[in-house]
């Protein structure tokens, strides 16, 4: 599926200064990412020019305008430019007023959107571009909780009755921080990094059973919700089988794949009496530890004489260290 996101939008988002809009803004939709400099097209070269791409048009266009031996070259240049209709041309704050408005004839013709950036042109790139790769991401939502633990992302999933927002409750308790519960929108803003939203109307509210529909900003406070999070490790909450074989020492990392990028898994089973809430917390805690290059489990075995070193693999078979 392609997204796509209302001009009106980036403007209100980035702060730019409407010079000319041939129509309103909702109406134009960006649904690329990528954002070019015309410097090719103004010098009479359109190859792979992409006219759905916002234009950017800073010091070095301007110095490539004003230096051409003759005016009319130079108004041959923008019109090649503006006729090919890109979305939106946007003006750096280093482009004099004077080559603004030599663009504005242009702009009424071909009815395209002229926009003034107060930024310098690579921070203005540098920060549109962060802005479209999460408005533009790919994305899907899944059933769950998503919560920063410890500045970890800890998405926790399971069925219905589990004990997720219950488990929630208590971490928000414990001085962590809500993003999402029961509906999680997650994006893929790079091939590494998923990052975890609520749907706005639902956003910081929490469904407990037996209690009722709770708003965790007013009930706990601005510290206890946050809007977004890198999504670093999943908690998947199952009942307690006696019949399956849980992980117990840590040294085979699970992963799940979520939009083509691989997650770590934690599987914890739930029983009565176990505190799930401060396994959570060791469970985000270990993952940071192990990001950051420690395995205490492997390091254990390596004491123990059970670890391979050159292969860093434990044996087969580990009934004896279980025994």
């Amino acid at each position: 599926m392609k997204y796509t996101v209302p001009l009106s939008k980036v403007i209100d988002a980035e702060g730019y200064i409407k010079i000319y809009m041939p129509k309103p803004a909702e109406e134009y939709l960006v649904t690329c990412v990528e954002v070019s400099r015309p410097a090719l097209m103004l010098a009479r070269n359109d190859l792979n020019f992409s006219p759905e791409r916002i234009q950017f048009i800073g010091k070095s266009e301007m110095l490539y305008l004003e230096n051409l031996p003759r005016e009319d070259i130079k108004h041959d240049c923008i019109n090649r430019l503006m006729s090919a209709c890109p979305l939106a041309i946007v003006f750096s704050i280093s482009v004099t007023p004077e080559l603004v408005s030599t663009f504005m004839p242009y702009a009424e013709k071909y009815s395209v959107p002229l926009l003034k950036s107060e930024d310098e042109t690579s921070y203005a790139i540098s920060s549109l571009v962060s802005y479209l790769n999460v408005e533009l991401a790919e994305r899907e939502s899944r059933h769950g909780v998503l919560v920063e633990v410890f500045g970890e992302g800890v998405l926790i999933t399971g069925d219905s009755g589990v004990g997720k927002s219950e488990n929630v409750v208590e971490l928000i308790n414990r001085g962590h921080r809500l993003v999402a519960d029961d509906s999680v929108e997650i994006r893929k803003v790079s091939k590494k990094t998923l990052v975890g939203s609520a749907p706005d109307n639902i956003r910081h509210f929490i469904e407990l059973r037996g209690v009722g529909i709770i708003d965790a900003r007013r009930l706990f406070g601005m510290k206890s919700v946050k809007n977004t999070s890198r999504i670093d490790l999943v908690v998947d909450l199952e009942a307690w089988d006696e019949t399956k074989a849980y992980e117990r020492m840590g040294i085979n990392d699970e992963v799940i794949n979520i939009l083509g990028v691989n997650v770590p898994l934690c599987t914890v089973p739930v029983s009565p009496g176990r505190n799930i809430a401060v396994i959570i917390e060791v469970a985000a805690i270990n993952n940071r530890q192990k990001k950051m290059g420690y395995n205490s489990a492997k390091e254990l075995l390596a004491n123990l004489g059970m670890l391979d070193e050159e292969n860093d693999n434990t044996p087969t078979d580990l009934d004896v260290w279980h025994q």
